[in-house]
């Protein structure tokens, strides 16, 4: 896809057009240049950033890694220890390891919730609606302690 795109474009670019070649924003082209992420040569007759295949290369790999879990932080790291010399790649391994773990941790907590969510809306079909009286704003939720554990106890 790099090679596709990268076809596609002028040799240099402006943000726009660097942002249209990568499929992103122009804000996030700014973003990553104010954090550091992407560095920018200026033209020296307008000043206008500028940028070539390398960048949109960089933008794409920040793209892919992103939508894999890293978070900007250890992007940043990724590049500074591949611009070090050293293989990023056992780094990058151990990373996502960990956010396998950790996402898989969120599915089973989103998990629970929804079962929780199923049952206090087969509880609360077989219960009657009830209007506020000042003292209650809803009793299906301010009840749910309490029907939740009958439900529990008549099952």
């Amino acid at each position: 896809m790099l090679v596709e795109s990268a076809n596609r474009i002028n040799p240099l670019m402006q943000v726009s057009d660097l942002a249209r070649a990568a499929g992103v924003t122009p804000d996030t082209v700014r973003h990553y240049l104010r954090i550091g992420l992407l560095h920018a040569d200026r033209n020296p007759l307008n000043d206008y950033r500028r940028f070539g295949r390398h960048h949109l290369g960089r933008l794409e790999f920040i793209r892919n890694a992103v939508q894999l879990g890293f978070s900007l932080a250890e992007i940043q790291a990724i590049f500074d220890a591949a611009e070090d010399g050293k293989s990023p790649c056992p780094r990058v391994r151990d990373l996502l390891a960990t956010h396998i773990a950790e996402t898989e941790a969120r599915i089973k907590d989103l998990q629970r919730s929804l079962d929780r969510m199923r049952q206090a809306m087969a509880t609360w079909e077989r219960m009657p609606n009830a209007m506020p009286d000042g003292k209650s704003v809803c009793h299906l939720i301010e009840n749910w302690d309490r029907t939740n554990t009958e439900s529990e106890t008549d099952s």
